[in-house]
């Protein structure tokens, strides 16, 4: 009694406080769509208000961003392949990531953005979409949800579980109700044994390794076709990329380019920002430093004169890393704790990043260790080592297969996943 006494205090006060903040959430919808005009669409989906009902329950899977929607690429591709009576239903909560499930399933799914975490709001979106079982992606952990699941008999799964030392000191605050809501879970399906640890003092009952769907990701090849088209009209000229930078990364972008063009004066950086918003800053702090640019939207491919070329599409930069030389892969500099190492490595392109890594630990200790990857301490220390790149071929092709081995060896995380969770799917 007292522990679900206890529960109930923390629900109710946890509640309370989100109901206190809602109008907040009209005003930061506003705010970002004056940055990212999708912000402004489809508002009765994020405070789950919904037309037509599916047919029948959904196979729920929960990605936030472009990120962890790209993560669960070959967990969707082989559900679909089961081809299952139930709908899949995939949520995102960003405009981005929104795109990203669009463009690689269409209408082969149901899309719609999570709603916020007020009791009321998980209610709806249960009752409508009806979900058979729950797969949410690395992190996201939602009280409310969690529990809404519970007690709807939603048998739940945080699936390819990531966990950071400081994303779990960002949860003391909520951790004895967290510690509740993870105990209704069906399973935590942990990255690494650091993640499973984590999870563990957090309040998750043994969590369990399935390793990184990252991993499994399989070949595409409309990437390998756009990569093969892109080198041939880029001929025998030096290829760098800056990946998935954030603002305050991108006055370094430019110094580091700058550094690098005085060597190899018909270098060419590919550029593609983390975000839609900076794309236009992107293009004019290019074109401010006296270069010719080009993006993907405008040209489509770049010309020869072009030092510059602005990757201002999504769902691409994989055959980006196809066809460069060497890539800095952003959120590393400017302290967001990194992104994606596995990709560039998998596409053979050879890896350097700052030194902000804390989302990304055991990925980019497990590159370093086999060669694949190459840390700077900051900024100039990354243009050090991208020059050092550029001119080791040798160098360049040990880090490439270094990285598509530790990939190769890294999968087999998609089918210990699918048989953690195979009761619960038939």
């Amino acid at each position: 009694m007292r522990g679900a006494m206890s529960e109930n205090v923390l629900r109710g006060l946890y509640s309370a406080a989100l109901y206190l903040l809602a109008p907040v959430t009209v005003y930061h919808l506003i705010w970002r769509g004056f940055r990212q005009t999708e912000y402004f669409q489809r508002w009765n989906e994020r405070y789950a208000a919904y037309r037509e009902a599916p047919p029948g329950p959904t196979i729920w899977v929960h990605a936030v961003s472009v990120g962890e929607v790209n993560a669960a690429l070959p967990l969707v591709n082989a559900l679909l392949a089961r081809q299952s009576q139930a709908r899949l239903l995939i949520t995102t909560i960003t405009p981005t990531g929104s795109v990203r499930v669009r463009a690689l399933w269409g209408e082969r799914v149901l899309h719609v953005y999570l709603p916020y975490d007020l009791p009321g709001m998980v209610r709806r979106f249960l009752v409508h979409f009806r979900p058979r079982i729950a797969l949410i992606m690395e992190t996201e952990l939602w009280p409310n949800l969690l529990f809404g699941l519970r007690e709807t008999g939603v048998p739940t799964y945080i699936v390819n579980a990531r966990l950071s030392e400081r994303s779990l000191r960002g949860y003391r605050f909520v951790q004895p109700l967290l510690r509740r809501a993870l105990r209704s879970v069906r399973a935590v399906l942990a990255q690494s044994q650091d993640d499973a640890d984590r999870f563990e003092r957090l309040g998750a009952p043994t969590p369990a390794v399935t390793g990184n769907l990252k991993y499994d990701v399989a070949e595409d090849p409309d990437a390998e076709a756009l990569a093969r088209a892109l080198r041939v009209g880029l001929g025998a000229r030096l290829v760098w990329i800056a990946a998935s930078t954030h603002p305050e990364e991108e006055a370094s972008v430019i110094a580091m380019h700058r550094r690098l063009r005085q060597r190899w004066p018909d270098l060419l950086l590919l550029w593609a920002p983390r975000h839609p918003e900076r794309f236009r800053p992107a293009i004019q702090q290019a074109i401010d430093a006296g270069w010719q640019v080009a993006t993907r939207q405008l040209t489509r491919m770049p010309a020869p004169d072009d030092a510059v070329f602005v990757l201002d599409t999504l769902g691409e930069l994989a055959a980006l890393y196809r066809c460069g030389d060497v890539a800095f892969v952003g959120g590393s500099l400017q302290d967001v704790g990194g992104h994606n190492l596995l990709e560039p490595a998998a596409a053979g392109c050879p890896v350097v990043t700052g030194p902000h890594l804390h989302n990304f630990i055991d990925i980019a200790r497990q590159l370093r260790a086999a060669g694949a990857l190459r840390i700077g301490a900051d900024a100039d220390a990354v243009a050090a080592e991208l020059e050092a790149l550029l001119g080791d071929p040798e160098a360049r092709a040990t880090m490439v297969g270094a990285g598509r081995a530790l990939v190769e060896h890294g999968r087999g995380a998609l089918q210990r996943t699918l048989a953690a969770i195979q009761t619960d799917l038939d």
